[in-house]
């Protein structure tokens, strides 16, 4: 699903209070899913600056990826910096990613234009709920329609291989419950797998290779999950990514519980203070509709002239 948001309706809806930390709505919890354990405000800066160094530009246009509102966070527009000649407007993507579209019709030679968005954003910590027990997988056909797609593959999470499902039933053996069965995978790819830097390389060369990087050994976690009917996604911070695994309670009411794959261990809960950035591992951007790809980066596009530009996503003193 993609549809167009005028910034003007984004900054009524976001900006009519004032940009004070206060602004932010007590989160309610649900003592069934992951809890609250403390808070933290940060001011972050999106978007971008364009240069036109060496002639004339024209019909360039931005994508920048941009906080949304999460359980786990709340993200509000504080300060804008918008050259005259840009147009801003929103469009989200899968439901789980909204890109800031910057349009600059024509860019003298010479000149420069920035479209910069300062949020504030609070990121909560989350800790995994007290009663483990009552949670189960759904199974694909009690899914809701936006659950599915976390049960498919996606690239470099190969959910289907026979390898990763031979691997599931490896890493699962004897557990009876789900949280149990998810914990399982969880901590045999953390003891198994090791960290190593590198490009990225997916879930499948990652079990044959006993090592890769952190998208790595979060694909490899996401596409075991997926391969026992457990949907599973990846999130998206500043500089690192971790997994989330969807399971459902005794009502039937699902629930997103994340876990680090390197670092520190944490599952069922979460201590990042990034903000999240994107969910999920599988897009089709606007600017390149035919390719999927497993990340939406910032990315410029124009018709004419070799513009100069540097994206922004950095914290902000402001």
């Amino acid at each position: 699903m993609r549809r167009a948001i005028p910034l003007a309706v984004l900054v009524l809806a976001w900006v009519m209070a004032p940009p004070a930390w206060g602004q932010f709505k007590k989160r309610t919890e649900d003592p069934k899913g992951p809890q609250v354990a403390q808070s933290q405000v940060q001011r972050w800066q999106f978007g971008m600056t364009v240069s036109a160094a060496e002639g004339p530009c024209k019909g360039l246009v931005g994508y920048v990826p941009v906080p949304l509102d999460w359980p786990e966070q709340q993200a509000a527009p504080a300060q804008e910096e918008f050259s005259p000649s840009v147009k801003v407007r929103f469009q989200m993507v899968e439901g789980t990613v909204r890109l800031m579209v910057i349009d600059i019709p024509h860019l003298p030679a010479g000149e420069q234009a920035k479209a910069l968005l300062t949020f504030d954003i609070c990121k909560y910590s989350l800790v995994p709920p007290k009663d483990t027990g009552i949670l189960a997988i759904a199974g694909s056909k009690k899914l809701p329609r936006d659950i599915k797609p976390y049960l498919a593959p996606s690239p470099l999470i190969e959910a289907r291989n026979p390898k990763i499902r031979a691997a599931w039933r490896e890493a699962t053996g004897g557990k009876q419950g789900a949280w149990e069965k998810v914990e399982a995978i969880h901590d045999w790819v953390r003891e198994k797998f090791e960290f190593q830097r590198g490009p990225a390389k997916g879930a499948v060369a990652a079990l044959r290779d006993g090592h890769g990087d952190a998208e790595d050994l979060v694909s490899l976690f996401i596409a075991l999950c997926r391969a026992g009917d457990v949907p599973a996604r990846t999130v998206w911070v500043p500089g690192h990514c971790y997994a989330e695994f969807y399971l459902v309670d005794d009502e039937g009411k699902g629930h997103w519980f994340p876990c680090e794959l390197t670092g520190n261990r944490s599952f069922g809960g979460i201590s990042d203070p990034r903000p999240v950035i994107e969910k999920g591992d599988s897009f089709r951007a606007p600017f390149n509709p035919r390719q999927t790809q497993r990340f939406l980066a910032e990315h410029l596009e124009g018709a004419g002239g070799q513009p100069k530009v540097r994206f922004v996503r950095q914290p902000s003193a402001q």
